[in-house]
């Protein structure tokens, strides 16, 4: 019986690309370094998964940046901003469109479906001229055909490409981006005919956007496409690959009448309602690729439960036609449990990384061959119940506390409009009030500190006391007016809360990729969750008894904190949010004992864990939106809350976010063509403290004073000047200081040029 994996993560069990890359773009090493290092982890992949007994294994999932943009790479679909003029795409086009350069912005990034991982957004209309500018996914399976591994070359499909792309700069908003098929599809036959050419016998489209609320025209796109290649795909087996939900029942019956396809795949994790489909009827003589080893959660697989599922959708397909596979790319999973050493025996056995899930699709493979591994299996159930039975998951006072929450809205007393006049008696904030988002540069130092000195508390304490005062003697030397304290000992915000609050646990090398660069190491709650002790007074107070100036108190959110954690599931997500709501609902009210008169709660991954279904998404933002409530609604009037969200679309949750009832929200708007600002032409009135984001972080560019200011101003035709703060997207730990602070500098300048604009003007 075959096994198969979608993809499988890129950054190397230790990081190994993430510091490749960040030496490349420092200048301390060369291209041929960076490629070296790619084609190692590569290598190690691919015979893991050899090894392992994997039949179809995937090559082109590795990617320098992001899958969208490497596919924006093969297309030539470059903006003419980044000045390429033909020819193979190399690195300096490459990672401009990703990041920016000294002369132009980056392209937009937003999140990859509701994952934490983020995608660069293709811009197009109907001028691009597309052409076949990047060969690496024929490269990439030469190269493991070198190596003796004959992967299954995966590709964005073209009808997902499309429907993930915005139309360009100047482009009307109505253009149809799927009109553009016709001229993509000629560069996805000319890969296809080198794939067969250099000897690949599969093929993997992948087209997430299958399991979305589609329109009948943009079904019809994925017909009308493969109906156009049938012909070029003749001698190869091809596999049209969803996950990430259930494919609706008129996607399901146009995916599975596809020309020229030889199997479906589907995410049978959190696509349970395709099982019924299938069961109603599958194409006769097709492959099913069955992922039921979850891609997106680190517990280890039910096998018993897995092969009964399996076995019964082997009797519906046929019994040679069924594969098993993981439910989506490993990408999103941690590498490998065996690089955890200080995971406790008990936790470890309930866990599986991308490397033990891997043995999990093989086992299950042989299992449904007739080859049951019995070790495998009795392991597997033994640890299985192990976790139901252990008494560290279940804390009964904390469950109480949670259910009795559903019975009010937690809403503050007095509306938002009073809350900001009593808040602006008490802080006394100029016009255009200009702040940050929290973090400052986490340097090397910074790190090394926090390393090296976290088992003796006294020395750290002392240390990153230093660095704090540095953060705030920087901005109040830049004048900005509501200060932060950088966050020094924080690496990351999840794992920073996760780390005081019990029924969590921690991984040493369990990263995952965010984007580029950037990875993260999500806490995994494995149980029931409160809060033992305070985690932020101590820091928030040392912060502001350095300076007359408001210094916010700097938490992360319930629902963020749920949406960048491996969350347990054994019970609904929306339980475990609300018992993280209590924890920092305690939090909260300490700060404001404490003196702190300003508390951020970032909300950033809110709108991510949006359901990919219209129909449960009003489910998800009650009991989200209701989660944040509950961290403050027992605050004094005169306490300013702030929230910050990234990265996303907002527009279609703009009430759900009013509904907060925050007093401030700073909010990712710059990489995005200030769409957000949309929103408030077409008259959405947001009467509590908004903050657009006015420059790009996640660009090493710096932005001109000039350019800050021509951003503000449009801000406020459409905001009011009482309620408009100046900020920048997001938090700046990723951006080095010889950038941040002439970006703040520029940010503070524009601020006050146009606030004596304003005062001239009256």
């Amino acid at each position: 019986m075959a096994s198969h994996i979608v993809g499988y993560p890129r950054m190397g069990p230790k990081r190994e690309l993430k510091f490749a890359l960040e030496s490349f773009w420092d200048g301390k090493s060369s291209a041929d370094d960076l490629k070296k290092v790619s084609a190692d982890l590569r290598s190690s992949i691919w015979k893991q998964m050899s090894d392992a007994g994997i039949k179809y294994i995937p090559s082109n999932t590795f990617s320098y940046y992001d899958q969208v943009l490497d596919t924006t790479a093969m297309l030539g679909a470059v903006p003419p901003r980044y000045g390429w003029t033909g020819g193979e795409i190399g690195f300096d086009t490459y990672f401009s469109m990703a990041r920016g350069n000294a002369s132009v912005p980056a392209m937009e990034m937003t999140k990859w479906f509701d994952t934490n991982y983020h995608f660069i957004v293709p811009e197009l209309g109907p001028d691009v001229k597309f052409s076949y500018a990047s060969h690496k996914a024929v490269e990439e399976y030469k190269e493991a055909k070198a190596l003796g591994v004959d992967t299954v070359p995966v590709l964005v499909g073209p009808v997902s490409y499309l429907l993930l792309s915005k139309p360009a700069k100047g482009v009307e908003k109505s253009f149809s981006l799927i009109s553009l098929l016709d001229k993509i599809l000629p560069i996805y036959k000319e890969v296809v005919a080198e794939l067969k050419a250099a000897g690949a016998s599969w093929i993997q489209f992948d087209e997430p956007t299958l399991v979305k609320d589609l329109e009948s025209h943009q079904l019809q796109a994925f017909t009308s496409a493969y109906s156009h290649l049938e012909s070029s795909l003749s001698g190869l087996n091809v596999l049209v690959e969803t996950y990430f939900a259930d494919v609706p029942a008129e996607a399901f019956k146009t995916l599975t009448s596809l020309e020229g396809v030889t199997g479906f795949g589907f995410d049978l994790v959190r696509g349970t309602k395709t099982l019924d489909l299938i069961k109603g009827g599958f194409p006769s003589g097709k492959y099913l690729f069955a992922g039921v080893v979850d891609g997106r959660n680190i517990w280890a697989n039910d096998a018993a439960a897995s092969l009964s599922i399996l076995q019964s959708l082997e009797g519906i397909v046929g019994k040679d036609k069924v594969v098993v596979s993981s439910s989506c790319s490993l990408l999103h999973t941690a590498v490998d449990l065996v690089n955890e050493t200080k995971l406790d025996k008990e936790l470890k056995s309930w866990l599986a990384f991308a490397a033990q899930k891997v043995v999990e699709v093989n086992a299950l493979a042989k299992a449904l061959d007739g080859r049951k591994d019995e070790a495998f299996f009795s392991a597997n159930a033994a640890a299985q119940a192990s976790r139901k039975s252990s008494p560290r998951v279940t804390n009964e006072a904390v469950q109480k506390a949670a259910a009795a929450l559903k019975s009010s809205d937690h809403r503050r007393a007095t509306n938002v409009s009073a809350r900001l006049d009593a808040q602006q008696k008490k802080l006394k904030l100029p016009i255009l009030p200009t702040t940050t988002i929290g973090s400052f540069p986490q340097t090397m130092d910074l790190r090394r500190v926090r390393r090296e000195f976290k088992a003796k508390k006294r020395i750290m304490s002392r240390l990153l006391r230093m660095k704090s005062t540095k953060v705030v003697k920087l901005q109040e030397e830049l004048d900005i007016d509501v200060l932060v304290h950088g966050e020094p000992e924080r690496n990351d915000m999840v794992e920073y809360f996760g780390e005081q609050l019990s029924g969590f646990a921690f991984t040493v090398n369990g990263w995952v990729q965010s984007y580029g660069s950037r990875c993260v190491k999500p806490p995994i709650i494995f149980g029931d969750v409160s809060r033992p002790k305070p985690m932020t007074v101590f820091w928030s107070s040392m912060a502001q008894s350095m300076t007359a100036r408001p210094m916010k108190g700097m938490l992360t959110g319930p629902v963020t904190i749920l949406n960048w954690s491996f969350v347990r599931n054994d019970q609904p997500r929306f339980e475990t949010c609300y018992q993280i709501a209590l924890a920092i609902k305690d939090e909260v009210e300490d700060l404001e004992k404490a003196g702190i008169n300003v508390i951020q709660i970032d909300e950033a991954a809110l709108r991510e864990g949006l359901p990919l279904r219209k129909s449960e998404e009003a489910f998800y933002l009650e009991w989200a939106v209701h989660s944040f409530r509950i961290t403050n609604c027992g605050v004094a009037d005169t306490t300013q809350i702030h929230t910050h969200m990234c990265y996303s679309n907002f527009n279609d949750i703009i009430h759900s976010i009013i509904d907060m009832d925050a007093d401030v929200i700073t909010i990712e708007n710059s990489r995005s063509d200030e769409k957000l600002l949309s929103v408030f032409r077409e008259g959405v009135k947001y009467g509590a403290g908004i903050g657009p984001g006015v420059y790009d972080i996640h660009s090493p560019r710096i932005p001109s004073t000039e350019e800050i200011a021509d951003r503000v101003n449009k801000m406020l035709l459409v905001l009011e000047t009482n309620i408009l703060w100046v900020n920048p997207d997001c938090g700046l730990k990723t951006r080095k200081y010889t950038e941040v602070k002439p970006a703040l500098q520029n940010m503070v300048a524009a601020t006050k040029l146009i606030r004596t604009q304003l005062s001239s003007a009256k």
